[in-house]
């Protein structure tokens, strides 16, 4: 790996001290917890949100560089943490702990915002974009090291979220071109060519790629339903007609990847920002049409759920959702709602993981 640049060294001295240590090893393990990232007045954040009796609060989070995007809750309480894309940092972080461990991209990559850990906790799988070719990769660390091991390719560009499906790994290429210096301006968008594709769990070796008709539809994020697979998409249409009747779910069944009807809400523009399984169907979140979307393939599109600005969210057992927006985390069982203040200050970002409750 190479060494660390200078920038990267300060980063990491000033944030070592930047521990905000709320956590209580007798705090009542029955009460709500949601791992995230967000932002308050004291910068960019990931950590742990706690229910009290009406709000979710802080309880425990450390200072990051930039913003994050996926987090992930390994299996003895650890925080896995992604820079938002181009993204050049990866912390691992357990709130019991005060040092975080950070790992950096290489020069010439740059990271695109989520990780999994394989199944046996030996290693961990980025995301990942080659800033000299523009193309994407998988990149492949050794869990306990944190240190690359080897490389795959997606077979596209502008690869997002991945998730394991058995013994292979389902890989989302949003297939948006941007500027190579800041990863984020869109460019000669009539080139776009975001597939889904299947990777071997061990060598990375193609297995299978799929595409929707629509070349202007961006593949995001990806969560599983029992044998469906359910794809969050962003249209990237010229005209803002055509975004805004554009669909913003996908279905994989594991041999063909489908839309699912157009949504009947007004103000999605085509965008989801997050994607959770919920009963026999999925929960898609429309911020720009401030609502939480809820999906069933044999009933369609259910009733929008209001949510200021909602974005991330989280499933229980497939039965309670979990939705954070501007203000509030709302949470939904059946016709039940709870809603959740949120201190003024804080801003959550994408993704939201259950850790307990």
């Amino acid at each position: 790996m190479a060494p660390l640049i200078t920038r990267r060294r300060l980063l990491l001295a000033s944030l070592l001290g930047c521990v905000t240590p709320a956590w209580s090893k007798t705090s009542d393990p029955a009460k709500l917890r949601l791992a995230a990232a967000w932002n308050d007045e004291h910068g960019h954040r990931i950590g742990l949100l706690q229910r009290l009796e009406n709000g979710m609060a802080p309880l425990a989070s450390i200072e990051v560089p930039t913003r994050a995007h996926g987090v992930l809750v390994q299996a003895d309480g650890s925080l896995l943490a992604v820079a938002r894309r181009p993204g050049d940092w990866l912390v691992r972080w357990h709130p019991t702990q005060t040092e975080p461990r950070w790992t950096w991209a290489e020069p010439d990559r740059a990271f695109n915002g989520h990780v999994v850990a394989t199944r046996d906790g030996r290693r961990l799988l980025t995301t990942e974009t080659d800033l000299d070719t523009g193309q994407s990769l998988i990149g492949v660390w050794d869990a306990r090291s944190m240190e690359k091991q080897t490389e795959w390719q997606t077979h596209g560009i502008d690869a997002h979220m991945m998730l394991l499906d058995g013994d292979t790994l389902l890989v989302a290429n949003g297939g948006v071109p941007t500027q190579p210096e800041t990863g984020r301006s869109k460019r000669n968008l009539h080139t776009m060519d975001s597939s889904l594709v299947r990777l071997h769990g061990q060598s990375g070796a193609l297995l299978g790629q799929w595409r929707l008709p629509d070349r202007r539809l961006s593949l995001r994020h990806m969560a599983r339903n029992s044998s469906r697979v359910g794809i969050a998409l962003q249209a990237e249409h010229d005209a803002k007609a055509e975004r805004d009747a554009a669909p913003v779910l996908a279905i994989f069944d594991g041999d063909k990847l489908t839309l699912a009807e157009p949504v009947p809400a007004p103000g999605c523009a085509g965008y989801a920002g997050d994607i959770a399984s919920l009963l026999d169907g999925f929960a898609v979140s429309a911020p720009r049409a401030n609502a939480i979307l809820r999906w069933r393939p044999n009933d369609g599109w259910q009733a929008p759920l209001p949510l200021q600005e909602g974005c991330a969210i989280a499933s229980v057992r497939d039965r309670r959702l979990w939705a954070g927006g501007s203000a509030k985390v709302l949470g939904v069982e059946s016709d039940s709602q709870v809603s959740l203040v949120l201190r003024p200050s804080l801003r959550l970002d994408n993704h939201l993981v259950l850790a307990a409750g």
